[in-house]
């Protein structure tokens, strides 16, 4: 009998992460847009991060079209687990940058095997948090399955 391939890593992907990889089609997280269409990790998505997402899809540097942005939105949030925050959550690491609590609660909540991003302010929290925080690159190089 055969025995089922492992299931893709669960991962949060801060926004600036997701971003780059959705705007910059040909730029240096390319593969991690690869890794998500091609089931080799498995992104969670809160309320709170999708609605960050679409905020930042909105900025005018981008000079992204409506279309452009449902597009884009549509290459990433199918591909991902919709994760409900629950009002109490265990004790978690403070983020020094409130903002990106939201990255640190969807990680807890949603069990998420990494937390990748380039936020130092994120990347700090790694030896606090019950969960890995890594870098792009790293998870991308075998830190995880991506």
């Amino acid at each position: 009998m055969r025995k089922a391939p492992p299931a893709p890593p669960a991962v949060v992907l801060d926004t600036n992460l997701v971003q780059s990889a959705l705007v910059f089609a040909c730029g240096r997280l390319a593969p991690l847009r690869s890794s998500w269409q091609n089931g080799r990790c498995l992104p969670l998505a809160s309320q709170a991060t999708a609605a960050e997402l679409m905020r930042v899809l909105c900025w005018p540097k981008f000079k992204l079209s409506a279309a452009d942005r449902e597009e884009l939105l549509a290459d990433y949030l199918p591909h991902c687990r919709s994760v409900r925050i629950p009002a109490r959550l265990p004790k978690l690491p403070q983020c020094r940058d409130p903002h990106d609590q939201m990255f640190i609660a969807l990680a807890a909540a949603g069990k998420a095997d990494f937390l990748v991003t380039g936020d130092k302010d994120l990347l700090v929290l790694a030896p606090e948090f019950g969960r890995r925080i890594v870098t792009a690159e790293a998870l991308l190089a075998g830190s995880g399955s991506a």
